[in-house]
């Protein structure tokens, strides 16, 4: 077997290949579990949560509230980063995907078991906040752990591809939580999908959990933590590692994060604005449950391929098109629900979600991972992520507060909002380093050289 640099390393006692295809493989399948969890809660929050968990009157503030307890989750994700990224780079990267898959099934199911507002109250939202901030840390750790397990064993030039895995698994995850609410809402009354319906795909986590610990338990550590376990011991917090060594890079990830921008504006936001009865529009609540579907089908053919690109080309410019091409395209999106036509926005929901967005989604994991040292690339990883999503998560409820209800020019504004924050992670992607063509042990640090590009070529194209 041999390293990126090409230097001689002991035969792992599998075959490498074998071990690159399982654990993405795991990534995949985990992530898929893992993420059902997360959009399940979106999926409600926007649809069903406003009317069930706060008090009725006022459709702005329920419509704020809503989407504040879905920020929540946010919130607690830079602490989940900080506990769960010091887990995986000192315990291992598949301890701690067992214990971010155990957190995230547990506290989805008990959601399914909370009673409503007109049942205890303010209780309600206490509750239902506390257990989406259990969400929130436990999902921190998720895509760090896997896409470092990945990127770690994955063959040489090819790590963009495989750590597509991890992201391809959340897409399908998205498609499972949608997909789960659509015979539901097609085939109960409003009266018994607000009362007890929406529960259903909640009380499904306890399958999640146990599918997620099977799963997670036979996974195999990755080489590089196993080779250095003992040296890191001995040394300070991933924490304080990371922010002394590769401070600019967690800041640069964190806004690179921000693009996610354009998640929040098709799925959770134009949700909003399309179904709830303030805006005026008042789509029906399906289409709201068929984007997520189709634009993630369209999002599951188009990751590999670019992820596949970003290991020829690079990772800038791929993040870069990606985030700009979706921030252009939010203004049409949103323009396209304020004319109450539903094909013309289901098609720019599937182009500005499900393929220009994949752009920068299908590239992102990788570049952060090559980002950071493996001593420190879990912790790394999940700080700049889950602070560029805690931020992010605001978005949907100041969204409202700047175009509320009854207001005009909604994606003028909003609109505008989105593209200038896909700006800031486009120019975060061009200010960091090219990373494709840089060896694995060589990773986030100051002698990191890239391999010749005919070289790099040459042995790529060998380890297909």
């Amino acid at each position: 077997m041999t390293s990126d640099t090409g230097e001689s390393r002991p035969e792992a006692p599998k075959d490498s290949r074998s071990t690159s295809r399982k654990a993405a493989a795991s990534g995949w399948i985990g992530s898929a579990l893992e993420y059902y969890d997360w959009f399940v809660y979106a999926q409600a929050a926007a649809l069903v949560f406003p009317s069930i968990f706060f008090p009725e009157g006022d459709p702005t503030v329920a419509l704020v509230a809503s989407l504040g307890t879905y920020a929540v989750g946010y919130v607690a994700r830079p602490i989940g980063a900080i506990a769960l990224g010091h887990w995986g780079d000192r315990r291992g990267r598949k301890n701690v995907l067992v214990l971010a898959m155990l957190l995230m099934g547990l506290s989805t199911f008990a959601v399914a078991l909370l009673p409503t507002y007109g049942q205890v109250g303010m209780w309600a939202p206490v509750l239902l906040v506390l257990l989406r901030f259990v969400q929130g840390f436990a999902v921190a750790g998720e895509l760090s752990g896997a896409s470092a397990m990945i990127v770690e064993n994955a063959p040489f030039g090819r790590r963009g591809y495989y750590a597509s895995f991890s992201l391809h698994g959340t897409q399908a995850g998205q498609i499972i939580a949608a997909a789960m609410f659509l015979p539901l809402s097609a085939f109960l009354s409003d009266e018994a999908f607000d009362s007890w319906g929406w529960r259903v795909p909640f009380l499904l986590s306890a399958l999640v959990v146990l599918a997620g610990y099977v799963i997670r338990r036979r996974v195999d550590e990755s080489r590089i933590f196993l080779e250095e376990k003992e040296e890191r011991r001995r040394e300070r917090p991933p924490f304080v590692q990371v922010l002394r060594e590769s401070g600019m890079d967690v800041v640069r990830a964190a806004c690179m994060t921000l693009v996610n921008v354009i998640g929040v504006v098709v799925s959770v936001f134009g949700a909003a604005y399309a179904t709830q009865p303030g805006y005026g529009i008042e789509m029906d609540k399906s289409v709201y449950l068929w984007i997520p579907v189709v634009a993630n089908l369209v999002a599951l053919a188009f990751i590999p391929w670019f992820a596949n690109l970003s290991d020829r080309f690079g990772r800038r410019p791929l993040m870069i098109v990606g985030s700009l091409g979706s921030g252009v395209l939010s203004y049409a999106y949103l323009w396209s629900i304020s004319q109450q036509n539903v094909a013309l926005t289901i098609v720019l929901a599937i182009l500005t979600w499900g393929l220009l967005y994949q752009v920068w989604n299908a590239t992102f994991a990788g570049f952060f991972q090559e980002l950071f040292p493996a001593r420190t690339r879990v912790t790394g990883f999940a700080i700049a992520q889950n602070l560029g999503l805690a931020i992010t998560a605001f978005l949907p409820s100041i969204f409202t507060l700047v175009a509320p209800p009854g207001s005009a020019n909604v994606p003028l504004i909003v609109g505008t909002l989105c593209f200038a924050i896909t700006v800031v992670g486009a120019v975060a992607a061009w200010s960091a380093r090219e990373t494709h063509r840089i060896p694995l042990e060589q990773l986030g640090t100051k002698d990191a050289k890239p391999v010749p590009r005919a070289e790099f070529d040459r042995r790529r194209a060998e380890s297909r």
